[in-house]
C-alpha cells in the first residue's frame, strides 16, 4: 500500500487471483459487501446497495465492541465491470471518532466528503483491483492514516480476498 504525500489521496493497490466478474460482484452485491467490508472483527447490520450511476449506498460497520460507524454516498460513475466512483459521507460517525480525526474540530463532519474510485482491471484470471480515495485536504487524509486507514483497507481487502477464494 502507498500513499501519495503531495495530494490529498490515498491508494491502494491489490492483486486478487480470482477473475475480474467475481471481485466486481464483491462490491456490487450488499449480501458478500456485507461479508467483507471494514477491518477485522467488524460486521455490516446494514449493506444497501443501488449500484447504478445515482444509485445510494449505506453500510454501518459494526465495531467489536457495539459501536456503529455509518458510511453512506452516491455512485457517480457505474462502469461494469472496470470501475466504481462514489461519494463517501462518513459524518454518522461516533462524536468520539470526529474528536479523534480533528480534536480542535468545528464542524460536525471534519472528514469532509471523499470520493472513492475503484479500479478492477483483468489480468488473465486474476484482478488487479486499486482503490483511491481523494479527501478535501492532505491534513483529513493524514488524520485518517493516523486512524488506521491503510490497515483497515488491508484487513477489508483479506477478508474479501478469503471470500472469494473459498
Amino acid at each position: 500500500m502507498a500513499t501519495n504525500r503531495v495530494e490529498p489521496v490515498f491508494k491502494t493497490t491489490r492483486l486478487i487471483h480470482v477473475p475480474r466478474e467475481l471481485v466486481w460482484r464483491a462490491w456490487t452485491d450488499p449480501a458478500q459487501l456485507a461479508q467483507w467490508w471494514g477491518p477485522n472483527y467488524f460486521s455490516n447490520p446494514i449493506c444497501e446497495i443501488d449500484a447504478r450511476a445515482g444509485g445510494n449506498y449505506r453500510i454501518v460497520m459494526r465495531g467489536p465492541d457495539g459501536v456503529d460507524y455509518p458510511v453512506s454516498g452516491v455512485f457517480l460513475e457505474v462502469v461494469k465491470p472496470e470501475r466504481l466512483v462514489m461519494t463517501m459521507d462518513v459524518s454518522e460517525h461516533p462524536d468520539e471518532w470526529h474528536d479523534q480525526l480533528n480534536p480542535d474540530r468545528s464542524v460536525a463532519n471534519p472528514a469532509g466528503e471523499m470520493l472513492m474510485t475503484v479500479m478492477f482491471e483483468a489480468d488473465e484470471d486474476r484482478t488487479q483491483l486499486t482503490i483511491q480515495i481523494t479527501f478535501e485536504n492532505t491534513q483529513i487524509r493524514d488524520a485518517m492514516l493516523k486512524l488506521g486507514m491503510e490497515q483497515g483497507w488491508s484487513e477489508s481487502l483479506d477478508r474479501m480476498t478469503s471470500l472469494l477464494m473459498d
